[in-house]
């Protein structure tokens, strides 16, 4: 039982005394036999003072002090706000967060997605297709949901017949044959399949060679493994009087070269790239082979977009180059593959040496992924790979489509004074908005980039939603970016003419 000490009389009392307990409370000095008033004594009828006052009131008035103060030192004890901080204090060494995500709270999607949820907003921000996935996808879905078996879980590292079309799908750009139990793991979309080569393969002090812009999750998942990032940017060496594009920005190789070393671990490359739409040539990919070679270093290949590449170009694996199959992680993506992003299925494909490490890490995390979307997912690839020289081929016809929404995406910046970076693939182009001289004296934070004041202006103000691009860079270098949005053109044309309405609209103001 909790003994508590009041000042005045110095006498203990149960905690349970207290009237918050519901008891009566206890005489505040119970040593001394209670007084009790006597009917009609001359204390009770007026108040006496002094040596006059009848010893029967005098015990009374001391009482009721007594009480008055154990009240007032009871309520300051007791008081909601003392109560309040020492528990948070007491919480707040707990809930601590982990030193591996201390700095890494803020994110670009959470924060913009946000901002593009109102209905009035034409969002041509995130990359969310709002074109129809092909009907046999949605079909085959249909059609095994109602398969009771394909509603239950599945083998952990990919459904059996899904990483079946996959190993015969890639084995028609591999020399070697692949393996689908061993050689391809089916995870939660790409993020899952950068979480498990990353954690799976990159130990405390190893340094990971990141391009920017990069894809704004790598950076922190390297950081969250113990790794240190290691950046180099690509630089335009774009050509006065001619159309800006993608190809235009380069790795120095000499720079490059220079970022590699005994600590270096792995190079992340992302091509097609987000957000510059850049396919590197087989010239560009030799360079990074040739050092990753050299340096013994592992290659995490993002290739997500790697069907929506656009005339003139091709799209070149880099674990098909001598020497980088045995050291290559190839990461693709249903979402982006067949504009399902809500599926989230995403998958890593590289050797038995490799790939077991990033089983281990999904075996103690995720285990496994939905099974009638897996099943849903097979049986589409099984329709494509069937037909892959028809240009009704899935695999085929988005691009085709695509580059006509790029086409048009591009003349209809340039028709606004804008400065577009021409995309070679992907579903995004980016443009230099600074032309546009928006007033933003009105933004709050006057701390951020300009790109990310820009688009929150223009989401508020004008209606439209888009990406800053300094998203996509470490602090260094977000002032080199700054002044480029990035525009997501998957979407429905009618999507696109509201856009277009919007930015012809706003030029007309502004001339």
């Amino acid at each position: 039982m909790n003994r508590i000490v009041t000042p005045e009389t110095g006498a203990r009392t149960s905690a349970r005394a207290d009237p918050h307990f519901g008891s009566r409370p206890l005489d505040p000095d119970p040593g001394r036999p209670r007084e009790r008033l006597q009917r009609g004594s001359a204390g009770i009828n007026g108040v006496s003072s002094g040596k006059g006052m009848a010893p029967s009131m005098f015990f009374a008035q001391r009482r009721l002090c007594s009480l008055g103060s154990r009240a007032k030192f009871l309520k300051m004890i007791y008081s909601p706000k003392i109560f309040r901080l020492s528990t948070s204090a007491r919480l707040s060494l707990k809930f601590k967060n982990a030193k591996r995500i201390k700095g890494l709270d803020s994110n670009v999607w959470i924060e913009f997605t946000k901002l593009a949820a109102d209905p009035s907003v034409v969002n041509l921000g995130q990359g969310l297709p709002d074109i129809s996935p092909p009907e046999y996808v949605k079909e085959e879905l249909s059609k095994v949901a109602a398969i009771d078996s394909l509603n239950q879980y599945t083998r952990g590292f990919g459904h059996p017949s899904l990483v079946k079309a996959l190993s015969c799908l890639y084995g028609k750009f591999y020399q070697n044959q692949i393996d689908p139990n061993k050689e391809v793991l089916v995870t939660v979309g790409a993020y899952g399949s950068l979480f498990n080569a990353i954690q799976g393969l990159i130990d405390e002090g190893d340094e990971v060679i990141v391009i920017v812009p990069f894809y704004d999750c790598y950076e922190p998942m390297v950081r969250m493994a113990g790794g240190t990032p290691v950046f180099i940017s690509l630089r335009s060496k774009h050509v006065d009087g001619k159309k800006w594009s993608s190809s235009d920005w380069t790795l120095d190789p000499e720079e490059l070269a220079s970022k590699f070393n005994s600590k270096t671990k792995a190079i992340i490359l992302n091509s097609p790239h987000n957000p510059l739409g850049k396919v590197y040539t087989k010239e560009e990919l030799q360079v990074i082979a040739d050092l990753c070679i050299k340096y013994d270093t592992l290659c995490i290949s993002d290739e997500v977009y790697e069907w929506l590449v656009y005339t003139g170009n091709e799209h070149l694996k880099i674990a098909t180059f001598p020497g980088m199959w045995e050291r290559t992680i190839t990461i693709g993506s249903a979402g982006k593959t067949f504009s399902v992003t809500g599926w989230k299925l995403g998958w890593s494909i590289g050797p038995n040496h490799l790939i077991k490490h990033l089983q281990t890490v999904q075996q103690n995390s995720i285990y496994t992924c939905a099974t009638p979307l897996q099943e849903a997912l097979a049986r589409a690839f099984w329709i494509d790979v069937k037909r892959m020289d028809d240009p009704e081929c899935y695999l085929n016809s988005l691009s085709k489509e695509l580059e006509v929404k790029r086409d048009w995406m591009v003349h209809l910046l340039e028709s606004v004074g804008l400065k577009p970076i021409v995309p070679d693939g992907g579903y995004f182009i980016i443009a230099d908005v600074s032309l546009l001289d928006a007033d933003l004296s009105d933004m709050k934070n006057s701390n951020e980039p300009y790109d990310y004041k820009f688009v929150k202006w223009m989401t508020k103000n004008k209606k439209l939603s888009a990406i800053p691009v300094s998203a996509f860079c470490n602090k260094e270098t977000k002032l080199q970016f700054e002044k480029f949005v990035r525009f997501c053109f998957i979407k429905k044309d009618s999507t696109l003419d509201a856009a277009e309405e919007i930015i012809k609209a706003w030029s007309r103001q502004t001339s």
